[in-house]
């Protein structure tokens, strides 16, 4: 054998031995994205497809290709997507969902105490407007928290969350400013709908999509924590105000709140971040193809049902435990109740999907919407026991709404696309958002100040989410109630 041979067969052993240590993992980082695109290393269709025939004479190892040979393939093998591992833990992703904690106690704990200044303007600076017309102002934000995500989840996957939470600060603070002076329906729409709104989309949607980027087996449970936040600003929020309006007279009790949103969310710019690249080719513009998806149009119809009856009980509990003769005090208190319960809700329904399945949980606690909603609030008449009782159990089971959407969108979607895909399904969901509560409002007025035409479009609501949300898992897994999905 000559020794050219000799030399070739030894380069081809040290090259399979090579790859053969790479396709274990050997030279891997932890918790790192390998990437298989580089020239040195071989693609997956095979360790042999690439060692090219052995050189038979001096001819062939000048460049003289033997017939058939598939040199041109060795040389230009196929580039694949990087394999994305997450770190599932350690330290900086747990200071990431902190940071989303922080953010989500300012913007979501805003939204949870929706129904405290609901109560308060329906009866000072707006009691000579109609309960459908003081709707707009709360369905409005509600709808740009949501609604701007379409233009917010494609930058935060291009460009990241920095500048996004930065942006959402300012609106948030500048807002709560303004809010303290308004006098007028329209001061309100500017201050707490617009300004409110987008400050809380802003921060929203880097603060959930960036626990996709460390998370992905544990990602219930990391979101699910992440998302108590808002919660406890609606524990937090509506007894503070309850206390406050009194003592400090409502300017100076909302620029305390500004203060409070201002601390929170230092730590939220300090802390949340991205951790994968941008998607290859990915741009900055939204993209509707992706409803092509069936699953995903049926999962954003669910959502879009639920939130449109979400927020009917979160705004108008208040209201309606005083027209049942409950007093104001007890009234906000309910709201803290509620997201009590919503604490539990968001926290323990995304430890139990990372292990029975994101879908299969979603269904059930929307299942649970329902029976309290026309099992429970339904037929309680301002009961003070009866209101507890609901505001603890819908709590608990409205938590997961906004927790678990994100983690059933991020089962139908990549890492790096996340944002894109969650923005636009909020897209869909804050049309619902937007009318929803002027719905209410409207029925509620034709019922002569009766709810129980409101608390039946609430039902109504819950009953097309869960069939959504159900046919989407029939869609993937079939009826089988042991698959996991």
């Amino acid at each position: 054998m000559s020794s050219d041979r000799l030399g070739w067969e030894a380069r081809q052993t040290s090259s399979l031995s090579l790859a053969t240590k790479e396709d274990k993992g050997l030279f891997a980082q932890p918790n790192e994205v390998r990437s298989y695109g580089d020239a040195e290393k071989q693609p997956d269709d095979g360790l042999l497809s690439n060692v090219s025939t052995p050189p038979k004479n001096s001819k062939e190892e000048e460049g003289v290709a033997p017939s058939g040979s598939t040199t041109s393939a060795a040389c230009h093998p196929e580039p694949q997507q990087p394999e994305i591992t997450f770190p599932e833990g350690g330290l900086r992703a747990w200071l990431v969902v902190l940071g989303s904690f922080s953010g989500m106690v300012a913007g979501f704990g805003l939204m949870n105490s929706v129904g405290t200044f609901q109560a308060y303007l329906s009866t000072h600076q707006l009691a000579d407007v109609s309960p459908s017309t003081t709707g707009w102002i709360f369905s409005l934000y509600i709808f740009l928290a949501f609604g701007c995500g379409l233009q917010i989840g494609p930058v935060f996957d291009a460009k990241g969350p920095r500048w996004l939470v930065f942006g959402g600060t300012v609106c948030l603070v500048v807002g709560m400013i303004g809010l303290s002076e308004s006098t007028k329906f329209w001061h309100f729409i500017l201050t707490f709908s617009v300004l409110g709104g987008l400050g809380t989309s802003l921060i929203f949607t880097p603060a959930i999509g960036s626990i996709t980027h460390f998370f992905s087996r544990r990602r219930g449970i990391a979101t699910g924590l992440a998302a108590t936040g808002g919660s406890v600003g609606g524990i937090i929020f509506p007894l503070a105000l309850q206390s406050l309006f009194p003592r400090l007279g409502y300017a100076w009790s909302v620029r305390l709140l500004a203060l409070i949103f201002l601390i929170l969310l230092v730590f939220a710019n300090l802390l949340i971040r991205n951790r994968l690249p941008p998607k290859v080719g990915g741009n900055v513009w939204p993209d509707f193809r992706i409803f092509s998806d069936i699953t995903f149009a049926l999962t954003t119809a669910g959502v879009f049902f639920i939130e449109w009856g979400l927020f009917i009980p979160i705004t108008y509990l208040s209201s309606y435990a005083i027209a049942n003769g409950v007093s104001m005090a007890f009234s906000y208190q309910l709201l803290a109740i509620l997201n009590v319960g919503s604490a539990f809700g968001r926290a323990v329904p995304g430890y139990v999907a990372d292990r029975l399945g994101r879908f299969n949980t979603m269904i059930a606690t929307v299942a649970l919407c329902l029976i309290s909603v026309m099992g429970i609030w339904f037929n309680i008449d301002g009961n003070i026991a009866g209101l507890c009782v609901f505001a603890i159990v819908f709590g608990f089971a409205s938590g997961s709404n906004i927790s678990l959407t994100s983690v059933c969108v991020g089962q139908l979607c990549e890492p790096e696309v996340f944002g894109r895909w969650y923005g636009t399904c909020y897209t869909v969901v804050s049309i619902g958002c937007l009318t929803g509560l002027p719905v209410a409002g409207q029925i509620l007025s034709v019922n002569g100040g009766d709810y129980w035409g409101s608390i039946v479009f609430t039902g109504s609501c819950y009953t097309a989410g869960l069939i959504c949300f159900t046919a989407a898992r029939v869609l993937k897994v079939g009826w089988s109630l042991r698959a996991r999905f």
